[in-house]
């Protein structure tokens, strides 16, 4: 009976492929040219060590604000993004930066994504005071302010780059147990849910099979907006100083460095800020494609 349960058909809503041949021909040329940055970025995170002209935690007191320059002295490589107040190269800072902005994002949405996710299943299917309980706590969590739920947790936890990503899994993960209980909800009445009940399949099954598949599309695309996200709220924490620990370079602490003298070394911030910019909107670019293309249900207009 169990394997009946699974051949029974999962209705995974499509859109024609007339419009998603539409909707990825008028987007097509930022979309392309967002995935290309990303690929930049990706191989940046990936190769660090080998094309970082040196080494981003390495000062050089000598070499303080430089300005950015192709031409290199002694026989070193040019600082290209210059240096900052302790003359440390901001290039290779910013390289080594996209791997702690990619780890981080990464982590928080796949690990909220899968909390929230299994939490809003369960609500959604249970209903009753399952549901109540879990919809009181997530409204709670959602009307905490996070800069204040950040500081209590590094707090405790101390500054680090595993405990950046817990922070923002507890203060992102009520987002994905709301999209998965509305996606729960629609779905429990279906006819494909009300025959695998009919066959005995037990709760976890139905979730896991029936009902999870069709709510796969919307957390994709709310994952996918989430990623820029997680990217500035990681910066932010380090530009406070809530972040990494000293030892540890990011993009957000390199904007917290170059601000104190930004008006005598404009590029200290600007490179780090331009690395965060370019990134995250690429990123929504692809979300925008992956929203749309997804279907007229997703759409915000």
């Amino acid at each position: 009976m169990p394997e009946l349960a699974d051949s029974l058909p999962v209705k995974i809503e499509a859109v024609p492929a007339g419009i998603r041949s539409r909707l990825f021909r008028r987007i097509r040329p930022a979309a392309i040219l967002s995935a290309l940055f990303l690929g930049v970025v990706a191989f940046c995170a990936l190769t660090a060590p080998l094309i970082a002209p040196f080494d981003p935690m390495s000062p050089d007191i000598m070499a303080n604000l430089m300005p950015p320059s192709l031409a290199g002295e002694d026989g070193l490589p040019p600082h290209v993004f210059g240096t900052d107040v302790l003359g440390r190269d901001i290039l290779s800072g910013v390289i080594y930066g996209t791997r702690v902005s990619l780890i981080v994002a990464i982590s928080s949405v796949l690990g909220a994504g899968v909390l929230g996710t299994l939490i809003g299943l369960i609500a959604g299917y249970a209903r009753g005071w399952t549901d109540e309980v879990i919809m009181r706590l997530v409204d709670v969590q959602l009307a905490f302010p996070f800069i204040l739920l950040a500081i209590m947790i590094m707090y405790i936890l101390g500054p680090g780059l595993w405990n950046v990503v817990i922070v923002l899994i507890i203060a992102k993960w009520p987002i994905y147990a709301r999209v998965a209980r509305a996606e729960a909800m629609r779905h429990a009445e279906s006819e494909f849910v009300l025959a695998a009940r009919c066959i005995g399949a037990g709760r976890l099954r139905i979730l896991l099979r029936h009902i999870l598949p069709n709510a796969l599309t919307p957390l994709i695309v709310v994952a996918a907006f989430a990623v820029p996200q997680m990217i500035i709220y990681e910066a932010a924490l380090s530009f406070l100083g809530l972040g990494l620990p000293p030892d540890q370079i990011s993009w957000g602490s390199m904007l917290s460095a170059g601000r104190s003298v930004l008006d005598q070394a404009w590029w200290g911030a600007t490179f780090p800020g331009l690395a965060i910019m370019f990134t995250v909107l690429s990123i929504n670019i692809l979300g925008e494609t992956l929203r749309e293309w997804a279907g007229p249900n997703l759409s915000r207009d």
